[in-house]
C-alpha cells in the first residue's frame, strides 16, 4: 500500500493474506467484512475466501454468479496479476488462490529482514512534509496513543503457600502479558494478593496463642510460610467445636481493620514472609509483575464505597447487610456483612475505581476459573451502575481446572491439595532423569540448566497448548515426551535448527538468494512464516494462547520435514544461502512464540 505526501511516497508492507484482502475490497466495492483463510486441503489454493456467498445473501443473487464475477473484476486489477498466479471458483461460491513463487518469495525478504519483530503489528508512517514532523500533531496523539491494558493474575493468599490451583491463572496472565506486550500495548501486570480480612485476624489469634502457651517474646524471624499454613488449618480445625475461637479472632480482626499497632507489626511480617516465598516461585516460572496492590491497598477506600452505593441507590439494606441487585434472577451481590465486614466483592469494586483513575486502562483482564464466572458477572454489572467502569472493558479470561491422571480435581477440599513449589521440583526432577539418560557426559551444571528449562517449559505448554476453558489432565509422560506436541519436541527442534545454522557458520544474507527458494515445501514454510503476525493478532483479540501453541508445533514438523527432504549444508551455491536463511527465519520464529508463552529456549541441546 502506498501513500503519496507531494514528493514523498511511503510504502508500507502487508501481509500476503492482507494483500488479497485489500484486491477484493477494490474488486467487490462494497461494505461488506471480507475473510480470508488458508483451506485445510492444499487442492483449494493458498488462500481462499467466502465473500461471494456472504455477498449472494446480502444482494440475493447466484454466489456461484458473484464469484466469477469477482474473479473477473480482479484479473482486471493492477497488483493482482503480480500478486496471484492462478485463481478458481468452487462450488458453492468460494474463490481460491494460488500466490505466484515470486510473490512469495519477496515476502520471505521482508521476514527475514524483521528478525526478532517479525510478528510485531506493522504500524503505518505518515509524515507531514512541510514541517517534515509527525502527522498533524494533535491527531497524532490521539491516534499514536498506546493501547493500555491491566492483566489481574495469579493472586495468591498471604500465609498460605502456592498450590497447583495458582498455576494456570500465573502462567495463562503471564501469556497474555507478554502477548499483549510484544503487539504493542502498554502492560500493567497486577498481583491482586489476598491479604486482609478474617482469615488475618484468625492467623493472628493463633500465632499470639502459641506465643503465650510456650513463654516466647514476639518475633517472627524463624517463621516459615508452612508454619502459618498450620498455625491457620489447626486453630480453623478448633474453632468448629469451641465458639469462643472464632470470637477471639473476630476481635483480632477488628483490632486489625481499626489500626492496632500490635496486630499491624505481625501482619506486616506475615506478609513480607508470603512474598518473598512467592517470588522465589515466580522467578523459577519466570513471571514478573509490575505491581502488588492486594486488598489491604483498598481498604482505606472501602467505607466511602459503602457510602457512595448507597447514596446513589445502586446498594440498598437487606437483613442489615449491604447489597447490590444486579439481576432478579440471582442473588444479591454483598458488599457489606451484616457485621460490617468488608468482602472481597467490596475490594474488587474499589480496584477498579482504582485501576480506571490510575492507569486510565481500555482493557482490564480478570484471570481466575470458570467457578468465579457470577462473581464477575455481578461485579462488572456493580460498578457500571456506580458508573466506575468509565467504559473500559472488563473481561473475566475464564480457565477450567487442573485434573490429576485419574481424572480427579486437584484441591484442598478434596484432600489432593499439592504445593506449587513441590510440583515445580518434581517437574525438573523428572526432567534431570531424562537429560541424564539422553545426554550423560554433560556437566551436573549443564544438566541442572537443561533441565529447569526443559521441566518448567513442559508444565507451561502443558496448559498453554490447551484451549484455557476445559479442565486440563496433569499427566508427566506426555508433558515430558520429546515427540508430538510438547514443549521439549518444540525445544529439541529450535535447538536442532540452530546447530545447522552454527555449523554453517551463518550470519549474513543476501537477498539475491531468495530466488533458489522455489522447492513446494519451502514456498509452504514462507507462506506459513507469513501467518505469524495474523496468530499474535488473533490471540489478542480473543484472549487465548493455544492458537500460537498449535502454530508452533505445525511449523516445527513442516521445517523437521525440509531439512531432512533437501540438502542444507550440502546444497549447491544459492540454494545454500537461501535455505540457511529460511531456518535462521523460522528458528527466530519459534523462539519468539515459545517466549511469549513464557518459555525459554536451549541453544544447544
Amino acid at each position: 500500500i502506498t501513500f503519496n505526501f507531494g514528493f514523498l511516497s511511503i510504502t508500507i508492507k502487508t501481509m500476503l493474506r492482507e494483500q488479497i484482502k485489500n484486491q477484493l475490497k477494490k474488486a467487490i466495492k462494497e461494505n461488506i467484512e471480507i475473510e480470508v483463510f488458508v483451506p485445510q486441503n492444499d487442492k483449494f489454493g493458498h488462500y481462499s475466501t467466502n465473500v461471494a456467498l456472504k455477498l449472494g445473501k446480502i444482494l440475493k443473487k447466484n454466489p456461484m454468479e458473484l464469484a466469477n464475477e469477482i474473479k473477473s473484476q480482479l484479473g482486471k486489477q493492477t497488483g493482482f496479476t503480480g500478486l496471484i498466479d492462478k485463481t478458481s471458483v468452487e462450488s458453492p461460491g468460494f474463490i481460491n488462490f494460488w500466490l505466484s513463487t515470486e510473490t512469495i518469495q519477496k515476502e520471505f525478504v521482508e521476514i527475514f529482514k524483521a528478525k526478532k519483530n517479525w510478528g510485531r503489528p506493522r504500524k503505518k508512517l505518515l509524515i507531514e512534509v512541510s514541517r517534515g514532523k509527525p502527522f498533524g500533531s494533535d491527531q497524532s496523539k490521539s491516534s499514536g496513543k498506546k493501547k493500555i491494558i491491566v492483566i489481574d493474575y495469579s493472586h495468591p493468599n498471604i500465609a498460605k503457600p502456592m498450590s497447583v490451583a495458582h498455576l494456570r491463572s500465573t502462567i495463562i496472565g503471564q501469556a497474555l502479558y507478554n502477548i499483549f506486550r510484544f503487539s504493542g500495548w502498554k502492560v500493567v501486570g497486577d498481583n491482586h494478593l489476598g491479604d486482609w480480612g478474617k482469615q488475618f485476624g484468625i492467623l493472628i489469634t493463633a500465632y499470639k496463642e502459641k506465643l503465650t502457651t510456650n513463654n516466647q517474646r514476639p518475633t517472627t524471624k524463624k517463621i516459615t510460610i508452612k508454619d502459618l499454613m498450620k498455625l491457620y488449618v489447626d486453630y480453623t480445625s478448633r474453632m468448629e467445636s469451641d465458639p469462643k475461637l472464632e470470637d477471639a479472632a473476630r476481635e483480632e480482626t477488628k483490632k486489625l481493620q481499626e489500626g492496632n499497632k500490635e496486630n499491624i507489626k505481625i501482619w506486616k511480617e506475615f506478609y513480607r514472609i508470603s512474598l518473598e516465598e512467592f517470588k522465589k516461585i515466580y522467578k523459577i516460572l519466570g513471571v514478573k509483575f509490575d505491581y502488588y496492590l492486594g486488598e489491604s491497598f483498598y481498604a482505606p477506600m472501602l467505607p466511602e464505597i459503602i457510602r457512595d452505593a448507597l447514596k446513589k441507590g445502586v446498594a440498598k439494606k437487606s437483613q442489615k447487610a449491604i447489597v447490590i441487585f444486579t439481576d432478579k434472577d440471582k442473588p444479591p451481590f454483598i458488599i457489606q456483612k451484616a457485621d460490617e465486614a468488608y468482602l472481597y466483592s467490596t475490594t474488587d469494586i474499589a480496584a477498579i475505581k482504582y485501576r480506571v483513575k490510575k492507569f486510565k486502562p481500555d482493557t482490564i483482564l480478570y484471570v481466575l476459573d470458570n467457578g468465579q464466572s457470577l462473581h464477575f458477572e455481578q461485579l462488572f454489572k456493580s460498578v457500571k451502575m456506580l458508573s466506575y467502569d468509565n467504559n473500559v472493558n472488563l473481561i473475566h479470561v475464564k480457565f477450567g481446572l487442573i485434573l490429576s491422571e485419574d481424572m480427579k480435581k486437584l484441591s484442598t477440599r478434596a484432600g489432593r491439595h499439592i504445593s506449587l513449589e513441590d510440583l515445580l521440583n518434581e517437574t525438573i526432577i523428572r526432567a534431570k532423569k531424562i537429560v541424564n539418560k539422553k545426554q550423560p557426559s554433560l556437566s551436573e551444571k549443564e544438566k541442572n540448566k537443561i533441565a529447569e528449562i526443559v521441566g518448567i517449559g513442559a508444565l507451561k505448554y502443558n496448559d498453554l497448548s490447551q484451549n484455557r476453558q476445559s479442565d486440563i489432565t496433569f499427566k508427566w509422560e506426555k508433558m515430558l515426551n520429546f515427540e508430538g506436541n510438547s514443549a521439549p519436541y518444540l525445544l529439541y527442534a529450535y535447538a536442532r535448527l540452530k546447530s545447522i545454522l552454527r555449523k554453517a557458520r551463518f550470519k549474513k544474507y543476501d537477498s539475491k538468494f531468495t530466488k533458489h527458494l522455489t522447492q513446494e515445501i519451502e514456498l509452504k514454510l514462507i507462506r506459513d512464516l507469513d501467518e505469524f503476525p495474523d496468530i499474535i493478532k488473533r490471540a489478542v483479540e480473543i484472549y487465548y494462547s493455544h492458537n500460537i501453541a498449535e502454530y508452533l508445533f505445525s511449523l516445527a514438523a513442516v521445517a523437521n520435514s525440509f531439512y531432512h527432504e533437501l540438502p542444507v549444508l550440502k546444497a549447491k551455491k544459492g540454494e545454500r544461502e537461501a535455505r540457511l536463511a529460511l531456518i535462521g527465519a523460522i528458528s527466530q520464529t519459534l523462539k519468539t512464540g515459545l517466549n511469549l508463552l513464557g518459555i525459554e529456549v536451549l541453544e544447544k541441546m
